[in-house]
């Protein structure tokens, strides 16, 4: 299952008491103080792990303590320092402290860490002739995760208008395809290598968009967010019309609604490509498409496979000039 966001509760360790001691002898009447230093508390560390995929974990485990220092003792004796824990995220987890609403740290690379929490200070013994001094407690926070897929690439348009077709057609994906709109439930990550062009980038294909996505319908807001890091944008459209909805307006809804959840979104390279060419209906829409929209397009068979060559080459040229 695909989770990508998920509230946890983190809490540092308390630093150990220092101790308060003397040193005992029946030829010394009042002994030199040797009392040790508390041990500090272990940090809660966060570390993006590529070998990780969702936040699904997160739904079953949401409390993370480090351990605590432990108390000093006589003889000068230090306590030893807590263990930190670590807490091992996908790469693209966004981290956010839930009382401020502020940004801790963007995952976005692989062995990417921070201390999310930090551990409390031991508390300091007698040994330096003042009062032992207990130990200062551990940092504890409520945070959010939020998971934004990391790939080069990304596919949008309207449920039904073949995108996970085409991603399984041009890469080692395998989603689930069927021909009833919103097929695809979550975002599918996929690979694709072109040996003869020797290069290799990864893209994502995100479960279909309606009107009013950016607001949160058919849950479009929690996908738009996973191509945002995307440097190239294939929008993809049902020139066929199979679903009774028009392609010239659904072009333009899908544009408007990039806008309205980032404008950086709205701003990226589009690569437009018209599918299901293969049908009778698409070879007369697409005449309207092109005399309404005077845009390069690409004209596409998903199912047959058909005009792939000269849109993975497109997509390869422009993915090269971003990097």
């Amino acid at each position: 299952m695909f989770i990508d966001s998920a509230k946890i509760h983190v809490k540092a360790g308390s630093g150990g008491n220092g101790c308060n001691s003397y040193f005992r002898d029946t030829r010394v009447e009042h002994g030199k103080p040797n009392g040790g230093d508390g041990g500090d508390g272990g940090n809660v560390i966060m570390l993006a792990d590529p070998s990780i995929y969702t936040l699904l974990d997160f739904q079953y485990q949401r409390h993370f303590n480090a351990e605590s220092g432990n108390n000093g003792s006589s003889n000068d004796k230090s306590g030893a320092r807590g263990r930190d824990r670590i807490i091992r995220v996908p790469v693209g987890t966004v981290v956010i402290d839930l009382s401020t609403g502020c940004l801790i740290r963007d995952m976005d690379a692989s062995e990417t860490e921070v201390v999310v929490a930090q551990g409390g200070h031991g508390g300091q013994g007698n040994s330096r002739k003042r009062e032992a001094e207990a130990g200062k407690p551990g940092e504890e926070r409520e945070l959010e995760l939020n998971l934004k897929l990391i790939a080069d690439v990304g596919i949008v348009g309207f449920p039904n208008a073949g995108k996970s077709t085409l991603i399984s057609k041009i890469s080692n994906a395998t989603p689930k395809i069927a021909s009833y709109p919103f097929t695809t439930k979550a975002p599918t990550l996929g690979v694709v290598r072109r040996e003869d062009e020797d290069s290799e980038f990864i893209i994502a294909d995100i479960p279909g968009l309606i009107q009013g996505a950016h607001l949160g319908r058919g849950l479009g807001d929690k996908f738009l967010k996973h191509v945002e890091r995307t440097k190239i944008l294939i929008h993809l459209i049902d020139m066929a019309g199979v679903d009774g909805r028009d392609p010239c307006q659904d072009y333009q809804v899908i544009n408007s609604e990039l806008k309205s959840f980032s404008k950086d979104l709205a701003k990226k390279k589009q690569i437009l490509v018209a599918n299901k060419m293969d049908l009778d209906a698409a070879k007369e829409h697409i005449k309207i498409f092109k005399k309404r929209f005077k845009r390069k397009i690409f004209e596409v068979s998903a199912l047959e496979a058909k005009g792939l060559e000269a849109l993975l080459e497109e997509i390869t040229k422009n993915f090269k000039n971003s990097r």
